[in-house]
């Protein structure tokens, strides 16, 4: 069976709902999977903007939200989980706010993709690692990873 993730909230290549960005609520969608290999040891999710700061002119990925260790018990998150919900042993990584939690979507321009992978681990990544960056992470996951999802969403600021 393959990794798949997906949304109540939109659809693949579809518009990420204003609730879930700056002009909204800025809670995270509701987000679920299927088909996480039985060798799986944990997961982490990473959401991100490769479009930073202008699509016609993309200069960096901005990251809205990392979580790593996430329990391979776990098959959703709730929509607008706070960090007090998240799965037990789940850890948050710094977004490009420099801070732990979910950023929503806020483009200063045009219409930007937000990219969700789910990335199903041989291993429990190391406490030691306490809030990386995505950098961080990527590098502690290198040879670790068995398979991984995307989904896909965009979306462009009403006033744009």
């Amino acid at each position: 069976m393959t990794l798949v993730l997906k949304s109540e909230a939109f659809d693949d290549g579809g518009e990420i709902p204003p609730k879930y960005t700056c002009e909204g609520e800025d809670c995270s969608p509701e987000i679920y999977w299927v088909g996480v290999p039985d060798d799986t040891a944990s997961l982490v999710l990473i959401i991100d903007d490769p479009d930073a700061p202008d699509p016609a002119a993309p200069r960096m990925v901005w990251d809205h939200w990392i979580l790593y260790n996430v329990p391979v018990t776990t098959h959703r998150l709730a929509a607008g989980v706070t960090p007090a919900e998240l799965p037990a042993g789940c850890a948050e990584g710094l977004n490009s706010w420099g801070r732990t939690g979910y950023g929503g979507p806020c483009p200063p321009v045009g219409r930007h993709r937000y990219f969700f992978r789910l990335y199903a681990l041989d291993t429990r990544l190391p406490a030691a690692l306490s809030y990386p960056s995505k950098d961080e992470l990527l590098l502690a996951m290198d040879e670790h990873i068995l398979t991984h999802a995307t989904l896909v969403g965009t979306y462009q600021k009403i006033d744009n």
